[in-house]
């Protein structure tokens, strides 16, 4: 508590300039990271990532120093050679992206495992922590650090604001953006630039090897949330910076936990959580809303079931009978039959199932709307009168009062289906 206390009170300025810039990188990785995987070009991020190991260690062997500078200069060369490399053999070659992204990832950081094993057997005193860059130090950073890799990250979030729109186009209709006059080569450039600076400026803070995260889960996440791309931005950047501040207090507590792998596990756990519980997107919002259209769909069944025996001159049906009706489904019928007495639809006499006043309201509607739905499919979509059953047997749950009403006038208030059965209305009688 009293390390929870320290860390978020700020009473160190050192920890308040890590937290500052957790939170500028966060934002920025993020805005980059959800344009990208909105552009389905999220493994670039990854290679960036990894690719910019090279660049780090001949900026320390340049400057023979730790030199932040020196550092995220080497680093966005080593990350721009990297993407032009992979951009050059897309447009050259016959390989396919994911290969050739693949291919970049392992040469690169191969040859920077290479270089940081020379740097590590000259000796130099200066090379203490440089193999944090590989999975990140968030307490590492300093004031003159965050003057860098912080100006860095506003810069990043400026220019996405400010071209939002093209960066836009630049995802969603890069044609269409050329039609009308934008430079969309120059955008890509842009955008491009703004990625490598967003794994250059957390390199220190969550490492090469995890950076690709940061990018790509936030907007991820975000996702399963809107798709408004305003709301899915400020969401993105919300996941990164938790996840980033949460895994920084974790390296602080622990001083021997990398700070990169800490914000991965709390972006994941974040993730997991959207993609369960989401609402419209979780999974677990969608088996509650499939359960009860299963559910909705049985009672209506039902309820056809019933209307169709009075059609043919029958006033109910034993339970035996519904369940007859639907093989295999015993126990989905015990509950449909429940809930249709609890809510007064049909009437219980011991072992005989009839209709209720209300619940032939509701059954002419069902009946209705099948029929309806039957005879639209084949007069419009030439189906023919013995394959519309199935179809339109899904869809009599879900038609709305409003679609109800433009079938009828778009099909002139027809009297029968293709079937030559009679479509039911609230004033006729059985």
């Amino acid at each position: 508590m009293n390390d929870f206390v320290y860390f978020f009170t700020f009473q160190d300025p050192s920890i308040a300039f890590v937290v500052l810039g957790i939170t500028l990188l966060g934002i920025g990785a993020a805005y980059v990271g959800t344009f990208s995987f909105l552009d389905k070009k999220a493994l670039i991020g990854d290679a960036i990532s990894h690719a910019v190991l090279p660049g780090i260690c001949l900026g320390f062997i340049l400057a023979g120093q730790k030199d932040p500078a020196y550092i995220v200069t080497g680093a966005f060369v080593s990350g721009a050679l990297a993407t032009f490399l992979t951009s050059w053999l897309r447009t050259n070659t016959k390989l396919s992206e994911d290969t050739i992204i693949a291919a970049m990832l392992s040469v690169f950081f191969g040859f920077g495992i290479v270089l940081l094993t020379v740097i590590q057997k000259t000796g130099n005193p200066e090379m203490a922590g440089l193999n944090q860059f590989i999975f990140g130090n968030a307490i590492a950073i300093l004031e003159e650090d965050l003057l860098i890799y912080g100006g860095l990250a506003v810069l990043i979030i400026i220019c996405l604001s400010l071209f939002q729109k093209e960066f836009s186009l630049l995802v969603f209709n890069p044609d269409y953006g050329k039609a009308i006059g934008y430079p969309m080569g120059t955008i890509r450039l842009v955008f491009n630039v703004l990625m490598i600076l967003s794994v250059v400026i957390g390199i220190q803070a969550i490492g090469v090897v995890l950076m690709a995260a940061l990018l790509i889960t936030p907007g991820a996440a975000a996702r399963f949330w809107t798709d408004k791309l305003g709301p899915l931005l400020i969401l993105a950047a919300l996941f990164a910076v938790i996840s980033g501040i949460i895994g920084t207090y974790i390296s602080f507590v622990f001083p021997q936990m990398p700070t990169g792998p800490w914000v991965v596990v709390c972006l994941s756990t974040v993730a997991l959580i959207s993609f369960l519980f989401a609402p419209k997107k979780g999974v677990v919002f969608k088996m509650v809303a499939r359960n009860r259209y299963l559910r909705k769909s049985h009672r209506e069944h039902i309820l056809k079931t019933l209307y169709k025996a009075l059609e043919e001159g029958k006033e109910s049906l034993t339970i035996e009978e519904i369940y007859e009706a639907f093989p295999y489904q015993t126990q989905e019928s015990i509950n449909s039959i429940k809930s249709l007495y609890e809510d007064q639809l049909i009437i219980k006499n011991q072992n005989v199932i009839s209709l209720s006043i209300k619940g032939k309201s509701a059954a002419k509607r069902v009946v209705r709307l099948h029929r309806l739905w039957e005879l639209y499919l084949n007069e419009y979509m030439n189906i023919a009168p013995d394959h519309v059953h199935d179809s339109a047997e899904k869809l009599e749950h879900i038609l709305t009062p409003e679609l109800e009403d433009l079938l009828e006038n778009r099909l002139n208030f027809p009297k029968l289906d293709p079937h030559q059965e009679t479509i039911p209305r609230d004033h006729d009688e059985l």
